[in-house]
């Protein structure tokens, strides 16, 4: 908890911020259960006093949060969350933001909060004398938009992987997303066309997990935003184009010492790993059907998830082999990790991490050893020969990673009863609205021939 001396004196300075920048409003940021970023705008002459009591909310209003009987919520701001946004600099309605915590109407910290659920994996890893650190890949598609603004299934371009694109629009928003990001010191480490025509990646260096949770939400946000101001629309559609590769996010994740060791790291271990990082690996796979409904959250993410695409959909784990669940990279010492490549940009990143994080510490309590790399190209293995080698499947669909979810003890250990059972609940009703719906595949298909 801040002392109320240094939370006076963070909050001095944050006001004189303000005053020197000339900035005009504060969003006071926070994430449903979905992972869709939540906002309520102060003017500056509010911010004394939001700063100390919040801003208040009616829960009823957000996905997931909390019926009308109940509704009566808080956000209070993290002071050292505040930023500014650089694509505002330049405006008349120069914009701040502080992520916040949510408190119910009791005062309590409302167990409804995703960013609750994260927090309290993050102090069960330092218990232990570790900091969870992670590093996402963050992909997307660039979209051209109608004269209304609404998006089009249109590529904003015809790159591929790695293209060096002559300067346009789609190239002009991606270095913009750098400069900006780097402005707000996310650490941005690189950024490059990816293989689907309008696709983009953008890497950003491994930090803690609440921290890049933090700015995932901020990230996604901007993105759109930015994109946005060129006439293009930002998507983290898991699969919205047809016969092409879809976005994923790939989360690179290794705990360290509070001092920065890396725990993972071990010369005199198997393959370079130390035997913490083996059983983390161990959990990750053995939870990899439970968590799967979180890091792949939408009935989209399953048509991500197929052979063919560099996406995996089998059970396994390598360091050379890309067709695999998990991935060692290359690189020991400080650079030690594991990559796990399932999640995509569409979810709820402190429900991601938080469960991530879960799987892998139960590996290390349970002393769950992983089986044998496999080093061979799965997507073209037999049904058989995966079943020789113990390759199991991920879920193929949203239903049925649902029912795998609703069965997991270590889930509702890790997400409490309020957000596992209503997440469970609006998937549900995502899944049945889908699984009943007749799509024009079906009328193109079927409609003149039966």
């Amino acid at each position: 908890m801040t002392s109320p001396k240094t939370f006076n004196e963070a909050k001095e300075a944050i006001l004189k911020k303000v005053k020197d920048e000339d900035v005009r409003f504060i969003e006071m940021q926070f994430s449903d259960i979905i992972g869709m970023v939540k906002s309520v705008s102060i003017p500056v002459t509010k911010l004394d006093r939001a700063m100390d009591e919040g801003v208040f909310i009616d829960g009823s209003s957000i996905l997931g949060y909390a019926t009308i009987e109940e509704s009566d919520m808080r956000a209070q701001p993290i002071l050292e969350t505040f930023q500014i946004y650089p694509w505002t600099c330049d405006s008349p309605m120069k914009t701040a933001r502080f992520m916040c915590n949510i408190y119910d109407h009791s005062g309590n910290r409302f167990k409804g909060d995703p960013r609750w659920v994260l927090e309290k994996m993050i102090t069960k890893a330092k218990e232990k004398g570790w900091v969870f650190n992670v590093g996402p890949e963050f992909e997307f598609f660039l979209f051209n938009m109608d004269e209304k603004g609404n998006p089009l299934a249109e590529p904003a371009d015809s790159g591929g992987y790695f293209d060096l694109m002559p300067l346009d629009i789609g190239e002009m928003v991606r270095k913009d997303i750098l400069l900006a990001f780097d402005a707000m010191h996310f650490d941005m480490e690189a950024s490059h066309h990816e293989v689907a025509p309008g696709q983009l990646e953008v890497d950003l260096r491994y930090q803690n997990a609440l921290t890049m949770a933090d700015r995932m939400m901020t990230l996604k946000f901007g993105v759109k935003t930015i994109a946005a101001q060129y006439g293009l629309y930002a998507t983290f559609m898991p699969k919205p184009l047809y016969g092409v590769n879809g976005s994923g996010m790939h989360v690179h994740q290794s705990l360290a010492q509070t001092d920065g060791q890396n725990v993972f790291d071990d010369p005199n271990g198997k393959y370079g790993l130390s035997e913490v990082a083996m059983k983390y690996l161990g959990g990750l796979l053995t939870h990899a059907q439970e968590i799967c409904v979180i890091l792949a959250s939408h009935v989209n993410s399953y048509k991500r998830l197929v052979p063919g695409f560099e996406a995996p959909c089998y059970i396994s784990w390598a360091n050379m082999n890309r067709s695999a669940l998990i991935r060692v990279p290359a690189g020991r010492g400080g650079r030690t990790r594991v990559e796990l490549r399932n999640p995509d940009p569409s979810g709820n990143p402190y429900l991601q991490f938080a469960v991530m994080l879960a799987a892998g510490l139960d590996g290390i309590e349970r002393n769950i050893y992983p089986p044998e790399p496999v080093e061979k190209d799965i997507y073209h293995m037999t049904k058989d020969e995966r079943k020789r080698l113990g390759i199991d499947s991920l879920p193929e669909s949203l239903g049925q990673a649902l029912e795998i979810f609703s069965q997991s003890k270590l889930m509702k250990e890790v997400l409490g009863e309020h957000i596992f059972s209503h997440y469970q609940h609006i998937k549900n009703e995502d899944w049945d609205e889908y699984r009943t719906w007749v799509s024009d595949w079906e009328h193109k298909k079927y409609l003149k021939v039966l």
